[in-house]
């Protein structure tokens, strides 16, 4: 077995709390999410980048452009209880039949294609919450020793400069593995966006605010959520769900002014000549997010889903757009327009395939076979009574950090174990497969994984429903001198 990382990722921030559908005059329930394990599904995926930067050209033909891709992506929920889910995606770069236009305006099929065999896998096994939000990553370590393998030998056997940055990005992956779940399968987090483990009552039209806190590179920025129940389709047996987010427009350009800066010497000379108004326009930012979502009133599963997020920034526009439908049942959501035009501007890239004699699902194919049995260490007792003997184990926190979630606005608080408590936390883990532990800060537990594989590296990350502030708080805690966590089995 490869090591499985151990992640919490927050997600009663994006989901509705939503099991069998009943009308009353109270509104309408809609159900828990209750996937049938061993159904592959099939979803077809359309993306789109719109990215404007006119106000920094003099020609719009040469600072408007658009990037496309279509896919078709599977899903198998392996296995499900009462902590969680095991999910695995089985992940292809080819263009459907049927879509609109030539195939070589959906670039992002051949850089999609790059990605499956930089990766060196073409499917991914994730442990994830009731809702389908993706917490732990299996085949970690194989992929990153794809990957540098791949930067050793280099395109044309020439090996990647230590300054290409293809170093940088591997770090990333270590330091926070579910960034691969993002580049490869980002489907799996806007599907779970629709789906919650428990059913909610609502009524059609009444909006449903939250808001929240995140951080931006060390900037608080509050973040407004509202939920609407747009419409029912009794035939259908589906819900149509609408989520808007925006973040607070002050605190998020004051979060952007680096970026904003750096852009803004790129361009040096026509920053020269801005007006008061357009200086202070250029220095304004926004992000808002605007989602559709229809959901099963049979098991509470995201049949469709259509997001637009927009981030203006700096004088420039960048707009994402996502389509998820599920295969087997009716579309209901318009399409943007962007993702059916037959003729599109797009950027004149020439993308050469990666070499990708190892690219396939064979990488993971171990992640299916049992785990092995524990090894005798130090934090299993000599009577061998089964695994209410493992020990709880002390272990020194070399660093601790508040970041920004990878695939959400919340934050997470990122853990580095010292290299001595690194060993031990393997040990225990390999010790404690296949059990429900707890991560104690200060006698107070914060987290409760069960333990899939043994888990190298020392690197914890903690998130849930943790507030930013107690995060920091903890953060805080942690980076004292001689500042230690204890892990060990739930009682």
């Amino acid at each position: 077995m490869t090591s499985l990382y151990w992640k919490s990722f927050a997600s009663a921030c994006l989901c509705v709390t939503l099991s069998h559908p009943a009308w009353s005059a109270g509104g309408i329930e809609i159900p828990g999410y209750a996937p049938a394990t061993g159904v592959e599904r099939s979803y077809r995926v359309q993306k789109a980048t719109e990215t404007d930067m006119s106000f920094w050209f003099d020609k719009p033909g040469a600072s408007a452009m658009t990037m496309r891709g279509a896919f078709r992506q599977r899903m198998t929920v392996l296995s499900r209880d009462e902590d969680g889910m095991r999910v695995r995606w089985s992940l292809s770069a080819d263009l459907p039949e049927g879509m609109a236009g030539l195939a070589d305006s959906y670039q992002m099929n051949l850089l999609y294609r790059n990605s499956l065999t930089a990766y060196g896998t073409a499917s991914l096994e994730l442990e994830t919450d009731l809702n389908g939000n993706p917490r732990d990553l299996s085949g970690v370590d194989q992929i990153v020793a794809h990957m540098r393998a791949i930067a050793a030998s280099g395109p044309g056997g020439v090996p990647a400069a230590p300054q290409s940055g293809v170093y940088d990005i591997i770090a990333k992956l270590e330091a926070n593995p579910l960034q691969i779940v993002a580049a490869l399968v980002p489907e799996a987090q806007l599907l779970a966006t629709g789906q919650s483990y428990q059913a909610e009552t609502m009524e059609i039209g009444q909006a449903s605010a939250t808001s929240r806190d995140e951080d931006y590179d060390g900037v608080s920025v509050p973040v407004t959520s509202t939920w609407t129940l747009k419409s029912t389709d009794a035939t259908a047996r589906t819900a149509t769900l609408s989520l808007s987010e925006e973040a607070d427009a002050a605190a998020f350009s004051q979060s952007q002014q680096p970026a904003i800066a750096n852009l803004m010497s790129g361009f040096a000379e026509r920053a020269k000549n801005l007006t008061a108004d357009q200086l202070a326009s250029v220095k304004r930012a926004s992000k808002n997010r605007s989602v559709e979502l229809v959901v099963s009133l049979n098991d509470g599963s995201t049949l469709e889903a259509s997001e637009i997020v927009t981030v203006e920034a700096g004088g420039t526009r960048l707009r994402t757009y996502t389509h998820i439908e599920r295969e087997d049942m009716p579309a209901s959501l318009p399409l943007p327009a962007v993702l059916t035009a037959k003729d599109l501007q797009t950027p004149d890239l020439h993308i050469d395939p990666l070499p990708s004699a190892k690219a396939g699902p064979g990488i993971l194919d171990e992640l299916s076979t049992p785990p092995a049995p524990p090894k005798a260490s130090q934090t299993v007792t000599p009577d061998n009574d089964g695994p209410k003997a493992i020990a709880p184990v002390s272990l020194e926190v070399k660093s601790a950090k508040v970041v920004s979630a990878l695939t959400s606005f919340g934050s997470e608080l990122d853990i580095m174990l010292t290299p001595e408590s690194a060993a031990k936390f393997q040990d225990f883990t390999q010790a404690a497969v296949g059990e429900i532990t707890q991560v104690l800060i200060n006698d107070k537990v914060v987290i409760e994984p069960r333990i899939l594989t043994p888990i190298p590296g020392g690197h914890i990350v903690i998130n849930g429903e943790q507030d930013p502030k107690l995060l920091k708080v903890m953060a805080e805690q942690l980076a004292l001198p001689g500042a230690k966590i204890v892990v060990r089995l739930r009682p």
